[in-house]
């Protein structure tokens, strides 16, 4: 398959400004990715999130942000730990949705004052994505991406008392409580959030085991990449909520376009890139870690059946996937460029300062005492 790339900016200094500058111009990157957590890791200050604003306005590439706030974050696990909760539920317990929304508002408002576009990864609660809505209606450039296991699942398997069963859903943020599921379905088919991802992260039992004894030593991610056109299909199309024609938007046609690689990518055109599946809307389908693609000994949607089944997948104008067989041969997948934005020709050029000009003339203080 084809594929691109976006970059993690974990630190500021001139050599990550010069570095960003190469990745723009030169490799065809046009999106870095900012985190606010994982705290002496790879979290960023607000004041490197604001360079690195300014460095993506500047080069025309699309700023991303994991919101959530870091110190808070690792207050909360300091407490939780404390109180002797040391398993799994510790650490839903040590994220709650509030830091997820403070994050996302905190780094909407820094976009603002930079005056540049940004997309929020993982939207997993109500909080974040009231924010994403908040800033969309008062004519914000902001991008809301939920993820399968948050349009899809609760928190309720983090609280197994079979680690190996709760450890395989822990991940950051976290999946939240019942309801939080059914606001971002209806968010996603009232077009306040604009498509869906996997954060695709997983890791064995035995490498979620680390952290039997002390959940900050979990390592975070759940699948998804494998599960989610399926996923997505019964939660969104069977429900009733989305059309055909919206879940090729939500799952394909947004992304080239927010990633500037349509009609490349994300149609079928004269001249597009002929990359399609084909899906059987009365077949059925069943997830099992015995059954998946993936060394992966666990699946968080072990068990789900339901009705619509990718039969055919085309790569290239090739057919990749057929009747349960790969037909590929290793390499045939290309990078993909993707070229820079022209923010400076849409009105981004300058920072957000209106509030300046409603002052009617400067304060003259020349003859002030």
């Amino acid at each position: 398959m084809d594929y691109g790339f976006h970059m993690a900016v974990t630190t500021w200094n001139e050599k990550v400004a010069k570095d960003m500058e190469l990745l723009v111009k030169e490799k065809g990157i046009n999106s870095f990715k900012f985190f606010l957590a994982y705290k002496g890791a790879l979290m960023v200050t607000d004041e490197q999130m604001l360079q690195g604003f300014k460095k993506c306005k500047e080069l025309g590439a699309l700023p991303l942000v994991h919101a959530e706030n870091g110190d808070a974050v690792a207050e909360g696990q300091s407490q939780i730990f404390a109180m002797g909760i040391t398993g799994p539920e510790g650490h839903a317990l040590s994220r709650p949705p509030v830091l997820e929304g403070e994050a996302t508002a905190r780094s909407i408002r820094l976009a603002k004052f930079i005056n540049t576009p940004l997309y929020v990864v993982h939207v997993m609660s109500i909080d974040a994505m009231q924010e994403i809505s908040q800033a969309r209606q008062s004519g914000q450039r902001v991008i809301g991406e939920p993820i399968v296991s948050s349009l899809a699942l609760d928190d309720s398997k983090l609280w197994d008392a079979d680690f190996k069963i709760a450890a395989q859903y822990v991940m950051s943020p976290p999946i939240r409580s019942a309801g939080h599921d059914k606001a971002l379905q209806a968010a996603l088919s009232t077009g306040i959030l604009q498509l869906v991802g996997t954060d695709h992260a997983p890791f064995n039992s035995s490498q979620k085991a680390q952290g039997r004894h002390d959940f900050r030593a979990i390592p975070n991610g759940v699948n998804g990449i494998e599960e989610r056109m399926h996923i997505v299909w019964d939660v969104m199309v069977n429900s009733g909520k989305l059309s055909p024609r919206e879940y090729v938007r939500i799952t394909s046609t947004a992304c080239a376009q927010i990633f500037n690689i349509y009609p490349r990518k994300g149609a079928i055109l004269p001249g597009s890139d002929a990359d399609i599946i084909i899906l059987n809307p009365n077949a059925t389908t069943k997830i099992s870690a015995s059954t998946h693609h993936s060394r992966m000994d666990t699946n968080i949607y072990e068990g789900w059946t339901m009705k619509g089944n990718i039969e055919v997948t085309i790569s290239q104008g090739r057919v990749a996937w057929e009747n349960g067989r790969l037909h590929v041969k290793r390499g045939a997948g290309r990078y993909i460029p993707m070229a820079p934005f022209s923010y400076l020709f849409d009105g981004l050029d300058k920072l957000d300062l209106e509030y300046v000009s409603s002052f009617k003339a400067p304060v003259d203080r020349s003859t002030a005492a």
